[in-house]
């Protein structure tokens, strides 16, 4: 298979997500796809068993897309070769009472990984400038002040929060945190056929909602906050990369690919070397522990 251009997916100006493919297989089959992701996962899974015991960074992905667009299907299939101890998924649902007592960005910030861990965001920081946007009587639940009606909330309201937004991701960087933001960009005639099936397999049906088909209807909605969103806060130190999410094995593939080339460049992560004085007696305590007797 021919080696994958992930730059091709960096998010590095204006976004106009009509002009942006939503299908690729790599004019490659379905088991090829299956046994590339295999190899690039196995080779995560050991990077993040580095990653731990050298212990100064954390990683950081957010996943974002559509209703359907295979975030959690993703998340089983790319980290399934991670020590489970390795990487922690949030799934960011409406906000709780005691979320809401707190700022927007706590929730989030709270849940960042711990050095030498993965954090998967299954929907992140960003639905604050995407859902709230299209719905900005959201908004009003959050009791900020000043803010007493959707009237209040103006351009200037949304500057405010993609600026904060990016001065998070910067603070966050600065510290340790490698961040990946993916958004799975899906084809509203594929997003039909994927709510279809829910619909009509009996073991999906739990996942339908009768207010997908409303946020649906919102579509061009959606689409236009997004690419705000992604042409403004896609940095050097936080990029987005939009990713076609059409096909799930390719999708997954490509995510898989990015993560693994960008890391293997941070060279001066590797395991530490034993103190100088244990390893000189590393025979000594083999030979104590072959006498042993059971």
């Amino acid at each position: 298979m021919k080696e994958i251009n992930t730059e091709g997916y960096r998010v590095t100006g204006t976004v106009k997500l009509s002009e942006i493919d939503t299908y690729e297989d790599f004019n490659e089959s379905e088991k090829k796809l299956k046994k590339e992701l295999k190899s690039i996962r196995k080779d995560l899974g050991d990077f993040q068993d580095t990653l731990y015991a050298h212990g100064k960074y954390g990683v950081l992905v957010c996943l974002q897309g559509m209703d359907t667009a295979g975030k959690d299907s993703l998340i089983r299939e790319v980290f399934k070769d991670f020590n489970v101890r390795g990487v922690v998924v949030h799934s960011f649902k409406v906000p709780s009472t005691k979320e809401k007592k707190h700022d927007y960005l706590w929730r989030h910030y709270i849940a960042l990984p711990e050095r030498g861990k993965f954090s998967v965001f299954n929907r992140t920081h960003y639905e604050n400038v995407l859902v709230t946007k299209v719905h900005p009587e959201y908004i009003l639940g959050e009791n900020i002040p000043k803010i007493d009606s959707v009237d209040d909330i103006d351009d200037g309201f949304w500057e405010k929060r993609y600026n904060q937004i990016n001065d998070f991701e910067k603070h966050i960087s600065e510290n340790g945190t490698i961040i990946f933001k993916f958004f799975l960009h899906l084809s509203k005639e594929e997003q039909r056929r994927r709510l279809l099936r829910r619909i009509r397999l009996k073991q999906k049906n739990w996942k339908f909602s009768p207010g997908d088909l409303e946020e649906r209807k919102l579509w061009g909605k959606y689409e236009a906050c997004y690419e705000e969103a992604l042409s403004r806060t896609s940095k050097e130190h936080a990029p987005w990369f939009v990713i076609p999410a059409d096909n799930k094995d390719a999708a997954r593939l490509i995510v898989a690919s990015i993560m693994m080339e960008a890391l293997k460049k941070y060279k001066d992560i590797e395991e530490p070397e034993l103190d100088d004085e244990i390893k000189a007696n590393l025979e000594t305590f083999k030979q104590e522990l072959e006498k042993e007797t059971t």
